[in-house]
């Protein structure tokens, strides 16, 4: 993606500078075509939707369903006992993963179990951790937390697509918008598949975010490019220091609460900041190539007017 956004030091840059040549990073796009642009974002969204279509067809989700919505049991206990300790005193019990916090706290999951199996198992914690509190999520609540959450995701994005087809009512600026916002929560959830995080309430909220966080810095390009008078790669190059300060600044926020809460073992804060950092790094690339390359096209199709 670099190779089309150039950095230059203050030093490189000509003494007679323009909009686009001031600061620290120089943007510019006008040697590159649309399909140029769009390469490396279209190769990504394709890999991420096979990615998807995989997992859809083998669990049916598109990302692999986590506790939340497959069901299962969740133990927590206070204990020093290493994880395999914990492993051979629930031997024959299918545990998922071992979390391990502060205060020597573990969270320890279970697939789904029947009642019979989950009141054995109950026994066996109370007799060996009577601290212990235990949660678990039938197959059928998970199922109905499952359709809600894919509700919400739906709604979200066709409400968050209504809304922008009414501020630019302009088929292809608000397209290009849609699209990238579409390829951002694409690729954030193939990436999820690839490393492995579950999709859960936390990180459900975390994709909801991440429609705000990708609109925001593509309504800011599309409006500078649109509403204001000037050059047109002076304007996106604006467009560009603005946007960059704000999603650097949100990079580094989730970044912080990322190390704070995997230091500290806080599972779900961690899945949440770790889905916010890959589709935050996701939007840059949409943004300043996908949805910059499209308004590009669209301003100079139109003579420039």
């Amino acid at each position: 993606m670099w190779f089309l956004i150039g950095l230059r030091l203050n030093h490189d840059i000509p003494s007679k500078r323009t909009c686009s040549d001031m600061g620290l990073i120089h943007y510019d796009i006008s040697r590159y075509s649309l399909a140029q642009m769009v390469a490396i974002p279209a190769v990504l969204l394709v890999l991420s939707l096979i990615s998807i279509g995989l997992t859809f067809a083998s669990t049916g989700m598109p990302v692999m369903p986590g506790m939340d919505f497959k069901g299962g049991t969740a133990v927590t206990v206070f204990t020093a006992d290493s994880p395999d300790q914990i492993r051979a005193t629930f031997t024959g019990y299918s545990i998922v993963s071992i979390g391990e916090g502060v205060n020597n706290g573990k969270l320890i999951r279970f697939e789904p179990m029947p009642d019979e199996r989950f009141n054995d198992l109950s026994a066996l914690v109370a007799q060996k951790y009577p601290d212990a509190k235990i949660d678990q999520i039938g197959a059928s609540f998970g199922q109905t937390l499952q359709n809600q959450a894919f509700l919400a995701l739906i709604f979200s994005f066709v409400g968050m697509s209504i809304v922008i087809f009414l501020i630019f009512r302009s088929f292809i600026p608000s397209m290009a918008v849609v699209i990238s916002a579409f390829a951002d929560m694409a690729m954030t959830a193939g990436a999820m598949n690839v490393v492995g995080l579950p999709l859960s309430l936390g990180t459900t909220a975390a994709l909801l975010m991440l429609i705000g966080y990708s609109v925001d810095s593509d309504i800011l390009l599309t409006m500078r490019v649109l509403k204001r008078q000037g050059n047109l790669n002076d304007k996106m190059a604006g467009a560009f220091r603005t946007g960059i300060i704000m999603t650097s600044t949100a990079i580094a926020a989730v970044a912080a609460m990322f190390i704070v809460s995997w230091v500290g073992q806080v599972t779900i804060i961690w899945e949440m900041s770790a889905v916010l950092l890959i589709g935050l790094f996701f939007d840059i690339m949409n943004t300043w190539l996908t949805n910059a390359g499209l308004i590009r096209w669209y301003v100079q199709k139109r003579g420039g007017k």
